[in-house]
């Protein structure tokens, strides 16, 4: 299913779980989020402590935060005006399972998230990529038909608001260089060999 609000694309090549990006409208992000309830909750996975939120329509945002206090303000900076409460709820337990290659899962995740119409074009390439494989800046350009935007993609992932799940860590430079990682080109090594070891059975 291909539309200009939604897309759904089997990103975990090992399992049956499915991705649906769902584009935030223009009621539900305008005043900085006034219109929107966010429930958050803080989760361990294999790569280190994250906060997770969401609407009632979706995942909103996904961060690595080893810090409870900066992670809060880093969620509530993305909507000042939004209405927040710290919940666990099923939605985040469904996109956890996520995390932990070795589980397989039934299911949709649903993404709601605020972007430009350039970064959603980008996100849902980054959603192409198969785990296990890896991507470039300049081949995302050319799959979006913007050859000469490798620039511009790489500020758009470096905007990507639901780490992992939208995985921005299989992009790589074109030297093979694993290239910068919001949360640390250490992480971005370790998710890159684990999926590697899961898909191929490479060691770590």
């Amino acid at each position: 299913m291909n539309s200009q609000n939604q897309l759904t694309l089997n990103q975990f090549s090992n399992t049956q779980s499915f991705i649906a990006l769902r584009k935030m409208a223009v009621e539900e992000a305008k005043n900085s989020g006034a219109n929107l309830l966010i429930k958050y909750s803080f989760e361990e996975t294999p790569f280190g402590k994250i906060i997770m939120a969401s609407t009632v329509k979706g995942i909103c945002h996904v961060a690595f935060s080893d810090n409870k206090s900066v992670g809060i303000e880093n969620l509530t900076s993305r909507f000042p005006n939004a209405i927040y409460s710290e919940a666990k709820l099923h939605t985040h337990k469904q996109a956890l399972i996520c995390f932990d290659l070795n589980e397989g899962q039934n299911g949709i995740i649903n993404l709601h998230i605020s972007g430009t119409p350039f970064q959603f074009k980008v996100w849902e390439a980054l959603l192409e990529i198969p785990m296990g494989h890896l991507s470039t800046y300049g081949a995302i350009a050319k799959q979006i038909n913007k050859p000469k935007a490798s620039r511009a993609v790489g500020t758009a992932i470096g905007k990507n608001p639901v780490a992992f799940l939208i995985p921005c860590h299989r992009v790589v430079q074109a030297t093979g260089q694993i290239g910068g990682y919001m949360w640390g080109a250490d992480r971005k090594y370790k998710i890159i060999a684990a999926e590697a070891a899961q898909i191929f059975g490479l060691e770590e």
